[in-house]
């Protein structure tokens, strides 16, 4: 089998390089204290959609430090022509996007309603949806936000505010009257799998994660494998702009390791369904199994030999057979 990675008997093994802060549990600690202290402001306005089995809504609220978070959200209509809408509280599935994207269409939604359950999809602060981060300008800022807050507190990362407005959202969709709490999902591929996971990590009640080649692990790894390109370019660049010399290089990555979900990996409580294509130049294979191998909860792993940061075929099937025996 090629293979530009570690050998996959030492891929099963491998526990990561980048750092952990001996202050992390605080750290996250006192970020869900900070969210516990938002008033999330939610408003849900309909949405006109010929879907006739879906009831469609803008979906928005407050997340930490005021900005405005955006999210699609679907549920069964009652009159399901599919079938005879559920009784009773159903299950949820939170959506999360790659990075720089966006939350994906309503039709792209629509075969979970049809599944019977409710379904959101967030639009990450200042990437290419519609939530907005106040950073100190309205609109996106699309790209650079792994390096975001590194000159700064480390309360202040970019990240941290992220991974705070996916449990924010799924949180919300718990609180739905047609949504039964302990039947929540939560996927993604790229930066929605990492993000996927680190909501686990954050709101233990999720029960089932299906994460697609997770983003946003490893970073040290990621930068030594000279892969500092593409959705970790901003690593590279970062260090040319700002520190040339390498002179901080250690402190930065010692930062990074606060929004590393391989050290959120250890919290999650649900079931885990996770993708690696072992050819994956994007996301290495390496900082993937560094955040599976600390899952302490059941897992499972599908591995793609031959792919690469692409389409998994068959994958959106496993996803859905993995959440309907399950849910």
């Amino acid at each position: 089998m090629p293979a530009f990675d570690l050998p996959l008997d030492q891929l099963r093994s491998y526990r990561g390089r980048n750092p952990r802060p001996d202050d992390f549990d605080d750290y996250w600690s006192a970020a869900l204290s900070e969210l516990a202290q938002v008033r999330g402001e939610v408003t849900v306005d309909p949405v006109a959609h010929p879907a006739r089995y879906a009831q469609c809504f803008d979906l928005t609220f407050t997340g930490v430090r005021r900005a405005r978070i955006y999210a699609k959200y679907l549920r069964p209509n009652a009159a399901h022509p599919v079938g005879p809408a559920p009784a009773g509280p159903q299950p949820a599935v939170v959506v999360f996007h790659g990075y720089s994207a966006r939350s994906p269409d309503w039709f792209d939604l629509l075969p979970y309603v049809a599944q019977g359950y409710s379904v959101a999809a967030m639009d990450c602060r200042g990437q290419g949806g519609r939530s907005v981060d106040p950073g100190g300008v309205r609109g996106n800022t699309l790209n650079g936000h792994i390096v975001r807050g590194l000159g700064d507190d480390p309360r202040n990362l970019a990240f941290r505010q992220i991974f705070l407005d996916c449990v924010q959202l799924t949180r919300i969709v718990m609180d739905q009257a047609e949504v039964d709490p302990a039947r929540v999902a939560v996927t993604g591929a790229s930066q929605g799998g990492g993000l996927s996971l680190a909501c686990a990590a954050l709101e233990p009640r999720v029960k089932l994660v299906a994460a697609i080649f997770p983003f946003l692990s490893d970073y040290l790894r990621t930068w030594e494998m000279d892969l500092a390109t593409d959705a970790y370019e901003e690593l590279r660049q970062h260090l040319r702009r700002f520190d040339p010399t390498h002179a901080d290089v250690e402190s930065m990555f010692a930062t990074l390791g606060y929004i590393d979900i391989q050290h959120l990996a250890g919290r999650i409580e649900a079931e885990v369904l996770m993708a690696t294509g072992l050819m994956d130049t994007v996301c290495p294979p390496s900082t993937q199994f560094a955040v599976y191998n600390k899952i302490r909860s059941a897992k499972q792993h599908l591995l793609y030999p031959d792919f690469e940061h692409e389409t998994l075929p068959m994958m959106s099937d496993r996803i859905l057979e993995f959440f309907s025996a399950r849910l």
